[in-house]
């Protein structure tokens, strides 16, 4: 089979490897699709965390399962994604619920080789069955549920201001399931375009540009003087996560879904008089899974809206390296197998 892989930063190579074989609880799946994330954009720059080369990126997927070993009520052919989070199931965290922050976590495409490549072998237990939707749909289903993950973690209320800072694709998942938690959302970016598409795509009544004097003043006419009760951080960037701590109201709660390498410092006695609460929020459970596939069911959310770019997966090399480019416009690239 045919793989890609990121050799080192800004550079990637193809070559053919074996195809996996089956083994003992795993299931091979037959790429179908690859959505193209942060994550694998800031690994070819060199900025992911956590990070080593080389390494095949991938995690959005979506797919054929052509074999499986102990994955009672799959079946051979079906289109289906899987929970890209390998975890030990034994920490302090797994035993907890929390399997998404596994001590021991290998995330597919980051710890461990991803999914560029024909076939990737994956835990049967994270299978995800595809409930009729298309791969396109499917492979957006994990980058989706980051946003809904962070959202439950804030613990959104029916009518209260969401302010999420980063309109990127995680960030446009974001607003998405704030809505539909019953938030009013403020987007908040520095690109003009991705604004507008919020707007325009997205129905999000209210957008800011960060690179605007009067950031504050906007967000304080938006909430009636009371500033958002929920801010969450959508870009990764050191300097937007800093500036929003300015931006939260009074027992406000700030999750940051974004990952930075460096530290962040705040004001203490700013935050300490809002008794604010702060939160990292890492990766998704199943539950958020269901909760992305029950909401494309239902209509609430149209993910093949993102999809500004489409290619083979022959052109990923030549391609890749344009989608850093603000210029180019890229919301979502997709990757066909």
């Amino acid at each position: 089979m045919k793989i890609l892989t990121c050799t080192e930063p800004g550079s990637f190579a193809y070559r053919n490897a074996e195809a996996p074989s089956l083994q003992e609880g795993e299931a091979i799946i037959k790429i179908k699709r690859i959505g193209i994330c942060g994550t694998d954009l800031h690994a070819f720059e060199g900025t992911q965390p956590f990070f080593s080369y080389p390494r095949i990126l991938g995690h959005e997927l979506a797919g054929e399962l052509v074999d499986f070993d102990d994955a009672p009520g799959f079946e051979k052919g079906e289109a289906v994604t899987f929970i890209p989070y390998f975890n030990c199931g034994h920490c302090i965290a797994c035993r907890s619920g929390k399997p998404n922050c596994c001590t021991q976590i290998q995330v597919c495409g980051v710890h461990v080789d991803g999914g560029m490549a024909e076939y990737l072998s994956v835990p049967s237990r994270l299978l995800v069955h595809g409930e009729g939707l298309s791969f396109d749909e499917l492979a957006l289903v994990e980058p989706l549920a980051i946003g809904a993950h962070g959202v439950r973690r804030a613990d959104v209320k029916e009518g209260e201001f969401v302010l999420v800072v980063g309109a990127g694709p995680i960030g446009l998942g974001t607003m998405e399931f704030a809505r539909i938690a019953g938030g009013k959302v403020i987007a908040l970016d520095i690109n003009e375009n991705r604004l507008n598409f919020c707007k325009e795509k997205l129905k999000v009544h209210y957008t800011i540009n960060a690179t605007s004097a009067n950031v504050t003043e906007q967000l304080q006419e938006i909430t009636n003087g009371d500033m958002p009760t929920v801010v969450i951080d959508a870009t990764g960037s050191q300097k937007a996560i800093v500036n929003a701590f300015q931006y939260m109201a009074h027992g406000a709660r700030y999750v940051l879904v974004g990952l930075q390498k460096g530290e962040i410092c705040f004001n203490h006695p700013e935050f300490h008089k809002r008794e604010a609460t702060l939160m990292s929020s890492r990766n998704a459970t199943r539950a958020d899974f269901e909760h992305v596939i029950s909401s494309m069911k239902k209509g609430l959310v149209d993910p093949t809206t993102y999809i500004t770019h489409r290619v083979g997966f022959d052109e990923v090399k030549d391609q890749f390296e344009s989608w850093l480019n603000p210029a180019n416009g890229v919301i979502k690239a997709m990757v066909t197998v």
